[in-house]
């Protein structure tokens, strides 16, 4: 197992990179800090129901929130010890967290943050499911389902998500449902364990005071489950039409929220790195461009009272879905989503190179401040990766954005007509 380093003298940044023999990528990325920063993430998400190995006969579909129950799961050892305990014993703080696209296993320490990564490598490398332990987290996750249900931003953004998509599996929730997580069982998690849980699926990030000899030596020992193997996900056959224009839900909140959303138009099939880099950057200048802090809609909108501070706005991409996602608080959400549909309908006039290299330079400033804290960093690196794409290129990607590439991106991707809107209103008898 040999380091590479790669570097951008433009950054003053490098990390350096390696293979274990079983196929796990691990990078280091060193930073003088006190806090060291783990990250041990495998490219599994609630996107993916369907899939099957290479050389297996047929795809599987499992049930929805799987990848989120073996989150749960993994956190418990044959052994009965507690791995947070085990964790709070060695100065550590650990987490996990499950996303579309991923599910990943962290700590931080400023003390023996090698033995941690022992303990990290070990608890993810080592399931244990048995049909008690599974029906006994499945009450757990119950709870969990039904305390999201009754929160009003988990409303709106999945009403969102609802209402742009048909089919696709984005639009899914993360933990599934209560009826979904009902079927799994101790067989199917291990199944889904062997099958994304498998080295070349996994990526291992590591930020901060690290030593790559050390980090060779706890890595000698680490022993697989899954095997090396390719996987090839299948997801529903998604049209460019949305499927709802308009979801309103109930809640007792002060005053509405809303979200709008625009579905992606431009998908291809294969796309490489580099065209993904250039799309994601074209996406972020030019949703600060139109709708950031410093544009003019932002600004009217707020001095007439229609938006507050917490307005924001950011841009999803995947390769198999994207999506513009602009949300806050309005007494009048209605009349907020005709005015982001005006913008959007006009918004080739509305491009210059004045708010061109104003965003440019918002937009890369973010991505360099992304290497401040050794936490953003590896979470970033992960979200890139998974993409087969490369945090440290995607600063000078965001340098080369260009006025025809916005005008071509609005072309490709700006249609009022895959815009729609979720609402959260108070309750009848609040303001």
């Amino acid at each position: 197992m040999r380091f590479y380093t790669k570097e951008n003298p433009r950054l003053g940044e490098k990390y350096y990179a390696a293979t274990t023999p079983e196929g796990l990528r691990v990078v280091i990325v060193p930073k003088a800090h006190k806090k060291a920063f783990a990250l041990f993430g495998t490219r599994y998400g609630s996107i993916h129901r369907t899939f099957k190995r290479e050389g297996d006969a047929d795809f599987v579909t499992v049930p929805d929130g799987i990848a989120h129950f073996l989150e749960h799961k993994l956190f418990e050892n044959e052994d009965g010890s507690d791995t947070f305990a085990r964790f709070a014993a060695l100065g550590a703080s650990a987490n996990a967290f499950t996303s579309n696209e991923m599910t990943a296993y962290l700590f931080s320490a400023t003390e023996n943050y090698y033995e941690s990564l022992k303990v990290l490598l070990d608890f993810v490398t080592t399931p244990y499911f048995t049909p008690e332990t599974v029906q006994k987290e499945m009450g757990i996750i119950s709870q969990e389902i039904r305390m999201g249900d009754d929160q009003p931003f988990h409303q709106l953004y999945y009403g969102l998500l609802d209402a742009l998509y048909r089919d696709h599996n984005v639009k899914v929730e993360i933990a599934g449902t209560v009826e979904t997580i009902a079927e799994i069982d101790a067989d199917i998690l291990y199944r889904c364990y062997r099958t994304f849980y498998n080295p070349a699926n996994m990526l291992l990030v590591l930020c901060g005071p690290w030593d790559k000899k050390k980090v060779k030596d706890v890595l000698a020992g680490l022993h697989f489950e899954g095997e090396k193997a390719r996987i090839e996900a299948r997801f529903p056959a998604e049209g460019k039409r949305i499927n709802k224009k308009k979801v309103v839900k109930f809640f007792p909140v002060a005053q509405p929220l809303f979200a709008v959303g625009m579905k992606e138009d431009d998908l291809k099939r294969r796309i490489t790195p580099e065209e993904f880099l250039k799309k994601q950057a074209q996406h972020e200048v030019l949703s600060d461009l139109l709708f950031g802090k410093s544009s003019a809609f932002y600004n009217e909108l707020y001095e007439e009272g229609l938006i507050g501070e917490k307005f924001s706005v950011e841009y999803n991409l995947s390769k198999s879905y994207g999506y513009l996602l602009l949300y806050g608080e309005s007494r009048r959400p209605e009349a907020v989503y005709r005015r982001i549909r005006e913008t959007v309908k006009n918004a080739l006039s509305l491009l210059n190179e004045e708010d061109l290299e104003r965003s440019r330079r918002a937009v890369y400033s973010r991505a360099v401040q992304d290497w401040n804290s050794t936490s953003d960093i590896a979470e970033t690196f992960m979200d890139f990766a998974f993409s087969d794409t490369d945090m440290l290129d995607y600063p000078d990607v965001v340098a080369r954005v260009s006025l025809e590439d916005l005008k071509e991106r609005i072309r490709l991707s700006y249609h009022p007509a895959r815009l729609a809107l979720s609402v959260v209103k108070p309750l009848k008898g609040e303001k």
